[in-house]
């Protein structure tokens, strides 16, 4: 299961890139994946093929990289907004600094961050 980038810790790698190390290194076929963050109780999960399904509380919009206002339907690469119901007595409504695409199927792939944006991670939160 491959949770994330390396945060800055070592060389940053396409996803499609590790997941061939990744494969080759394990002998299988796919590599899992997990889309979350510290501060989302849900996760979206991709079984190995980059589109990851969220559970029904949980839902991605992507927003308009010059106008965070305004949301696509799908098909379009945007800014990743996370709506996490599941979130309650807290933030259930996350704008990320990720990119991504949702598509008609409700499901979502993550292409990438945004230029210069800052290296987040729970394993950065270590003193």
């Amino acid at each position: 299961m491959e949770t994330g980038g390396m945060k800055g810790k070592r060389k940053e790698l396409i996803r499609t890139e590790l997941h061939t190390i990744l494969k080759n290194g394990f002998g299988v076929s796919k590599i899992h994946s997990e889309y979350g963050m510290t501060e989302l109780l849900s996760q979206g999960y991709s079984k190995g093929d980059g589109l990851f399904n969220c559970p029904p509380w949980m839902k991605i919009l992507t927003r308009d990289t010059e106008d965070p206002l305004f949301t696509f339907k799908t098909q379009r690469t945007g800014g990743i907004n996370v709506i996490d119901l599941a979130n309650y007595n807290s933030c259930s409504f996350i704008a990320t600094q990720d990119l991504g695409r949702v598509h008609d199927t409700n499901t979502f792939e993550i292409i990438g961050r945004f230029d210069n944006s800052d290296i987040r991670g729970c394993n950065l939160m270590v003193l």
